[in-house]
């Protein structure tokens, strides 16, 4: 059976700006990763990086739907999982921001933790994009110590 996480942030921008900001690798290192090979665009595989933490993977992009929607998959194998996010602008300057990761594994004897991670990772990735949209704040990406 698959098990979910999800997030959920409202920020103080239009849901066009917080689309653009994850979609578009010119501002994808204000707030997430350090940078990402090219826009999000469905069908494509994307690499991500964080120079941080010397980390590097790739993304499949599988569906977008402009300002509403973005459905991609990461992770190798068994443990892949599948990220929607989706927009929902409540009016001109205000969009809410929801993120669900499915596919973690319930008999995974693991699961608790990874479930904690991943919404840890959440929560903390679209705060640093409120940060980011409402404030210009972009020194908060990969500050998280393990």
């Amino acid at each position: 059976m698959d098990t979910q996480v999800s997030a959920k942030m409202k920020i103080r921008k239009p849901a066009n700006e917080v689309f653009e900001a994850i979609v578009n690798p010119e501002k994808i290192g204000n707030f997430w990763f350090s940078r990402s090979s090219e826009r999000w665009v469905q069908g494509k595989t994307v690499t991500l990086r964080y120079d941080e933490y010397n980390a590097q993977g790739e993304i499949k992009v599988l569906k977008v739907e402009e300002n509403k929607k973005i459905v991609f998959s990461w992770g190798g194998n068994d443990q892949e999982t599948v990220v929607t996010i989706t927009f929902k602008e409540l009016d001109s300057s205000t969009t809410i921001i929801e993120a669900n990761e499915s596919g973690l594994k319930e008999d995974d004897p693991e699961i608790a933790n990874k479930m904690m991670g991943q919404k840890e990772g959440w929560v903390y990735t679209l705060t640093c994009l409120k940060g980011y949209l409402e404030n210009g704040v972009n020194t908060l990406r990969a500050s998280l110590i393990h």
